[in-house]
């Protein structure tokens, strides 16, 4: 129930934001989008930031948040070509601890 209203959550907010960059999709996907590794790379080397969740969108799409132990976060897509595109990026992230009760 909970993953249910978190993907619910993710369809609504991923679309809004992507929509509501002051950048055009055309110029955002040439600056935002390379090959998995060199993203990686980048990530690691300018922000220390490590992969700390991963989800799977579709059959050809997975969806994954790094993050840094200084709070920086970079949320990034991956298809099955391997080619990943920043979504969104932030700071302080927190990890959340798992409430009693609830199945992780």
């Amino acid at each position: 129930m909970v993953r249910g209203m978190i993907y619910g959550l993710l369809a609504v907010i991923l679309p809004t934001l992507v929509i509501a960059h002051p950048h055009s999709a055309a110029s955002q996907t040439m600056r935002s989008c390379a090959g998995r590794p060199e993203i990686v790379n980048f990530l690691d080397k300018n922000f220390g930031e490590k992969l700390t969740a991963v989800g799977l969108i579709n059959q050809n799409a997975i969806l994954e948040v790094y993050a840094a132990e200084s709070g920086t976060w970079t949320l990034i897509v991956t298809d099955v070509h391997g080619v990943s595109c920043i979504l969104l990026s932030g700071d302080s992230w927190d990890t959340m601890p798992a409430l009693p009760g609830i199945a992780t």
